[in-house]
């Protein structure tokens, strides 16, 4: 069975990490990333009438991931195109990153333990970072002279401000869940106990959600992080005024005049 697969779950598509005891990622996990947002793209198509609705990526084993093989950076510190071959390789894992920010549906990934590089910043490309009472973090590439290269120090610094990113890539220390929480890293702690069920829960209610409506509020929450608030402003007319064609809105706004708010049922349509 693939080490990271796709597994369907109603209208979420759940990412399963499964290569205990450490989920480490080597070759053979980024190559598999690589076909999973592949598929993911497939699976959240709004053409398709059985399109994944949200996106969950969650981990079995005692560990999220303990990162890195690092066997990996010492083989390609050994080449003589070393820096040529470095550069190539990081441009790839940042496109599994990039895949995931830009897929159209939310994505929610779930920390039930510890959650070290490669997939703590496969975390930080996800909308919204769920995590158990006794999770934890690191960017601690520090201890191989190296800094984190899969996006996470700019995603961290949209998140916790350029301070906070600095400090937590400088220590290289592992930082709790609830700490996290407080430096808005990380957007809900939830008990260990029933964590995995609660996770998907969380999950099923975004995919219940108008989907269109979400797909049109990541990219203006995207937009005015990374561009400004007025180049969002500037989206805002077309963005929205799509929203106006939508199934979603046409039953929604006819659910609220009938019943009052918070009876209406979405398609994502």
């Amino acid at each position: 069975m693939p080490t990271v697969r796709i597994e369907r779950d109603a209208d979420v598509a759940v990412v399963v990490i499964d290569n205990p005891p450490l989920n480490l990622f080597d070759e053979e996990a980024f190559t598999l990333w690589e076909r999973t947002v592949s598929e993911l793209l497939e699976l959240t198509d709004s053409a398709r009438d059985d399109r994944a609705r949200a996106v969950l990526i969650e981990a079995r084993g005692k560990v999220v991931s303990g990162g890195v093989d690092v066997s990996m950076f010492a083989e390609i510190s050994r080449r003589p195109d070393s820096v040529t071959v470095a550069g190539e390789w990081w441009a790839r894992l940042l496109r599994i990153v990039q895949s995931i920010e830009e897929l159209p549906v939310p994505t929610v990934f779930a920390a039930h333990g510890l959650t070290l590089t490669a997939a703590f910043e496969l975390a930080l490309g996800c909308d919204l970072l769920i995590a158990a009472e006794s999770a934890s973090f690191g960017l601690v590439e520090t201890v191989v002279g190296l800094t984190p290269s899969m996006g996470g120090p700019q995603r961290l610094a949209e998140r916790a401000g350029p301070a906070r990113a600095k400090e937590l890539i400088y220590t290289g220390d592992r930082y709790p869940a609830r700490v996290l929480e407080r430096w808005n890293v990380v957007n809900t702690v939830l008990p260990d106990d029933g964590f995995a069920k609660a996770a998907r829960a969380y999950a099923h209610r975004l995919a219940s959600g108008p989907t269109r409506a979400h797909a049109a509020t990541k990219r203006l929450v995207t937009t005015a992080v990374r561009e400004g608030v007025r180049a969002a402003d500037a989206e805002v007319p077309a963005v929205s005024g799509a929203l106006f064609e939508t199934a979603d809105l046409v039953d929604g706004i006819a659910s609220f005049l009938r019943d009052g708010p918070g009876h209406a049922t979405y398609r994502g349509r």
